[in-house]
C-alpha cells in the first residue's frame, strides 16, 4: 500500500532544517580549528590575569607601593633594551600559550584492569561456542587473545559493556536460531542483566553487534497522530527499526518519535490485529488507543469480557454503535456484525458487476474490538446458547474486502481458547508485560532481536506485523478516564479525543453516570 506523504512543513521542512543544523555545526567546527591559537592564548592571558589580580590581593598593603617601584623599573629597562618591547611581547605571548593549553587529562587508550578482565571473561565464556578441535588457528581458545575476537568496545560508567562487537569463525552455524539465541542469551547475561540488548547479525561478515537499548519513552500520552486514514499507530520503538517518525507532544515540548504504524483496509497483507499479554500488561490501554483513532474514519463496536467497565467513556458517543458488557448484547451485536459483513460484500459485488463503484455505505470502517472474548465463550457454553467465536467467521475471512476489521485483546493463558479462526486471520500481532524470548516467539513467529526483561512498564512489549521483522513496542498512555488513579492530564488527553455524545432520534437525553460528568468536568 503506497504510503501518503506526510505535510510539506512536516516533510521537507524537518529536513531543511536538520541540513541546516549540520551546515552551522560543521562551520562552527571549520572555525574553531582555524582560531584554536587564538583562544588557547585568550584563555592563558585570562589566566595570568587573574593570577595578578590574586597576587596583588595577597600583597600588604605597606609593601605594594615597593612592588609598583619595582614593577616600573623593569617596564622602563625593557623600553630601553634594545628589541626589548618585542621580545617582551613574545614572552608574554609564550606564556599565555602555556598557561592557556587545554589540561584536561587525556582519555586513556584501551580498557583499564577491570575492563580487561571483563572482556576477558566474555572471551573465555564463548570459546566453547565459537572453537572446535579441529581448527588449525583457532580465533578462540581458553587463555587466547581476545583483542582479535571483539574489534571495537564500549563502556559506561560502571564498567559494563555498552557496546561490543564480536567475530566469530566462519564455521559457527549463524544461521540456525537456536545457536544464536544461546549465543545471545550468554553475552546479555556476562554483560550485565536488567537491560535491553540488540543483536545484529552480519552472516557476510561473521560478526555479532551487541549494543545497549535506551528505555522506550514512557511519558507519551493519547493524542492526535499525524496519520493517514487506514492507518492506525500501536505504539513507539527505536529509531533505528523503522523509516518514518511521527510529530508529537510533551506538554510544551515537541519531537519526533519513530512509530509502529498498522495499516488496514483492502490492500492491507495484516487486516486484523490479536493483543495478548498478561493482567495489567496494558492489552485494553492498547484497544482504547485504537478505539479513539479507529472513531476519527468508522465506527466501532466494542466487546468488554473484562467486566471492569474499562470502556464506559465511549458509550453513548458518535461512531461507537454499542459497548457490550453481556452476553445477551455480545452475541446480537457479533451476529448483526456478521450480517453486515455479509450485506457489504453482497452490495459491492453488486456495484462492480453493475459497472458502478461501491456504496459509500460498504466504505465506512467497521472495527469490532473484543476484550476476553473467551469469557463470553464459556458463559454461552454453561448456558447452553451459541458460542459468539462462530460469529467472528465472517468478518476475519471477508473483513479486509467489506471494511470490517477486528482487534482482540486475550491473556496468554486463553489463547488455545480463542478458536483456529481468530489464531489464523490475525495477522498483526502485539505481546504486551514480561516474557521470554520463546514465548514472544510462540506468539509472533519470530523472535526478537533483543533480550527481553523481567521487569517492565505497563503497555511495553513487542509488535509484529505479518512477516515483517519484530519490534519493541511502548503504547501510548491511555488509561480510563473515569478510573480515579488517573493522573489528570492523562484524563484530559483521552476526554479530548473522545466524538460527542449521540442524540437519539427521539431527541431524549442519554444518562450519563455521575462520576462520568464529574470526570470530563475537571
Amino acid at each position: 500500500m503506497a504510503r501518503r506523504p506526510l505535510p510539506r512543513i512536516l516533510s521537507t521542512g524537518s529536513a531543511q532544517i536538520a541540513r541546516s543544523r549540520e551546515l552551522a555545526r560543521t562551520a562552527a567546527d571549520s572555525a574553531t580549528d582555524v582560531l584554536h591559537p587564538l583562544i588557547t592564548i585568550s584563555r592563558g592571558l585570562r589566566r595570568l590575569a587573574s593570577a595578578g589580580r590574586r597576587r596583588w590581593a595577597e600583597t600588604p598593603r605597606d609593601k605594594r607601593g615597593p612592588l609598583l617601584c619595582l614593577a616600573a623599573s623593569v617596564i622602563l629597562v625593557v623600553a630601553l633594551v634594545p628589541y626589548g618591547p618585542l621580545l617582551a611581547v613574545i614572552t608574554l605571548m609564550a606564556a599565555a600559550a602555556w598557561q592557556g593549553r587545554d589540561r584536561t587529562p587525556p582519555a586513556p587508550e584501551g580498557p583499564d584492569e577491570s575492563q580487561t578482565q571483563r572482556l576477558q571473561a566474555l572471551y573465555e565464556a564463548l570459546v566453547p561456542y565459537f572453537s572446535t578441535e579441529e581448527d588449525p588457528s583457532p580465533l578462540y581458545a581458553h587463555g587466547g587473545e581476545w583483542e582479535k575476537a571483539f574489534p571495537s568496545y564500549e563502556f559506561d560508567g560502571s564498567g559494563r559493556v555498552t557496546h561490543l562487537e564480536v567475530a566469530y569463525p566462519a564455521y559457527f552455524p549463524d544461521g540456525e536460531a537456536e545457536e544464536r539465541a544461546r549465543i545471545e542469551h550468554l553475552l546479555a547475561a556476562k554483560s550485565g542483566r536488567g537491560r535491553e540488548y540488540h543483536f545484529h547479525w552480519d552472516e557476510e561478515g561473521n560478526a555479532l553487534t551487541v549494543t545497549v537499548l535506551h528505555p522506550l519513552p514512557t511519558d507519551i500520552a493519547a493524542q492526535r497522530f499525524v496519520t493517514a486514514p487506514g492507518e492506525t499507530v500501536l505504539g513507539f520503538t527505536d529509531p533505528s527499526q523503522v523509516p518514518r517518525t511521527l510529530p508529537l507532544g510533551f506538554g510544551g515540548e515537541h519531537r519526533d518519535v519513530p512509530p509502529v504504524v498498522w495499516r488496514t483496509g483492502i490492500r492491507s497483507t495484516e487486516p486484523h490485529l490479536l493483543v495478548t499479554g498478561q493482567p495489567g500488561s496494558g492489552t485494553s490501554t492498547l484497544l482504547r488507543s485504537i478505539a479513539l483513532q479507529a472513531l476519527r474514519y468508522g465506527d466501532v463496536l466494542v466487546v468488554d469480557g473484562g467486566g471492569t467497565g474499562e470502556y464506559a467513556c465511549l458509550t453513548g458517543r458518535d461512531g461507537v454503535l454499542g459497548v457490550e458488557v453481556g452476553l445477551a448484547g455480545v452475541l446480537a451485536g457479533l451476529e448483526w456484525a456478521a450480517q453486515e459483513t455479509e450485506r457489504r460484500l453482497v452490495a459491492a459485488n453488486s456495484a462492480r458487476q453493475e459497472g458502478n463503484p461501491p456504496p459509500d455505505d460498504t466504505k465506512r470502517p467497521l472495527w469490532i474490538l473484543l476484550d476476553r472474548p473467551t469469557a463470553f465463550t464459556h458463559l454461552a457454553e454453561a448456558e447452553g446458547r451459541k458460542d459468539p467465536r462462530a460469529f467472528l467467521e465472517a468478518p476475519l475471512r471477508h473483513g479486509r474486502a467489506a471494511h470490517v476489521t477486528v482487534a482482540v485483546a486475550e491473556q496468554l493463558d486463553s489463547l488455545e481458547a480463542l478458536g483456529d479462526a481468530v489464531r489464523q486471520h490475525t495477522r498483526a500481532r502485539v505481546v504486551l508485560g514480561p516474557a521470554s524470548a520463546a514465548l514472544v516467539e510462540s506468539v509472533l513467529g519470530a523472535r526478537p532481536h533483543t533480550t527481553p526483561v523481567d521487569h517492565v512498564p505497563p503497555g511495553r512489549g513487542y509488535a509484529r506485523l505479518g512477516t515483517g521483522p519484530v519490534h519493541r513496542l511502548q503504547v501510548p498512555a491511555t488509561p480510563d478516564p473515569y478510573d480515579d488513579a488517573t493522573s489528570d492530564a492523562h484524563r484530559r488527553a483521552v476526554l479530548d479525543l473522545l466524538p460527542p455524545r449521540s442524540t437519539p432520534a427521539d431527541g431524549e437525553t442519554l444518562p450519563v453516570p455521575a462520576e462520568a460528568m464529574a470526570a470530563e468536568g475537571s
